[in-house]
């Protein structure tokens, strides 16, 4: 029998309700974990990896989270502390929090009440939170000797490094390049743009609960020698952040630094903190960062 022509009315009804579902079945889809067979799930974890939000812009934190979980990482870091309860949710943590940013410091006096204050904000979030570490940056020289700006830094320092100590958290001081021009890829000007110059800092100021963060890509870009440094300089070494080198991308063969060599240098110092992934992805951003957790899982 042929089937009765369907009224306007029920065409309409029809194509409502065939919309309405799709609505459903997409919002559904996004409450799901991001993949339920990632391109790669960490297989021998000796490594603790992380993962850095900014680099994988526009992609909200949330879903960049539901993938580090997928993958076995334990980390989404520099992340707004508004996120952290989504991250326990998930069984990650944020391995190091944000605070001043790069481009405000203790370099300079007159900004020091400012990182002073940020500072500890954050350090009472990261107590309350269970967040261990922190970031905190020189900012820039803007003209001032070297003697100078290293005694301000100190004295900046000083001003809240104790808070931390008082509330169990480490600031990390990150050493960035100041040779290559492009934003986020590197920081004419920075004052410590020398890993020496940075460890000297903590040595100084003289407390456990100040470390340096060593970050591959920007002592690679003003250095080299990658190995020697993280071993002379390992007593300081708070946190670690990965990227390729020229170009701050994917850390596969295109580039300079060679990984795995790294990753197993870290586990023969008897390092225990987490390793950064803040590359910014060229291809498929989750299917580079995968490759970049594979490389790294040593």
């Amino acid at each position: 029998m042929n089937p009765r022509p369907l009224t306007r009315r029920q065409i309409f009804k029809n194509v409502a309700v065939g919309a309405a579902g799709a609505a459903v079945a997409a919002a559904i889809g996004r409450a799901q974990p991001a993949s339920a067979e990632p391109p790669y799930r960490i297989k021998h974890g000796r490594i603790r990896q992380s993962v850095v939000p900014w680099c994988f812009n526009p992609m909200p934190v949330p879903e960049l989270a539901r993938h580090a979980a997928a993958m076995g990482l334990g980390s989404v870091e520099l992340c707004d502390p508004k996120f952290w309860p989504e991250l326990k949710a998930l069984g990650l943590t944020c391995a190091i929090a944000g605070s001043h940013g790069f481009a405000k410091g203790f370099a300079q006096t007159d900004q020091h009440a400012e990182c002073v204050a940020t500072l500890r904000k954050r350090i009472d979030e990261c107590a309350a939170a269970g967040v261990k570490k922190v970031i905190t940056f020189s900012g820039f020289r803007k003209g001032l000797a070297d003697d100078v700006a290293m005694a301000n830094m100190v004295a900046g320092l000083k001003q809240i490094v104790g808070y931390a100590e008082e509330k169990k958290v480490t600031l990390c001081l990150e050493m960035l390049n100041s040779r290559v021009a492009t934003n986020m890829k590197g920081h004419p000007d920075y004052f410590c743009d020398d890993m020496e110059r940075s460890v000297e800092v903590c040595r100084k100021v003289g407390s456990e609960r100040l470390k340096v963060l060593f970050d591959f890509y920007h002592v690679q870009i003003m250095h080299g020698d990658l190995l020697v440094r993280l071993k002379r300089h390992f007593p300081y070494v708070g946190h670690i952040h990965t990227a390729g080198v020229p170009g701050r991308n994917e850390i596969d063969d295109t580039q300079e630094i060679n990984y795995p060599p790294l990753m197993r240098a870290l586990l023969e110092l008897g390092y225990d903190g987490f390793v950064g992934q803040e590359f910014i992805p060229t291809r498929d951003k989750i299917a580079s960062l995968a490759q970049g957790v594979r490389i790294c899982d040593v």
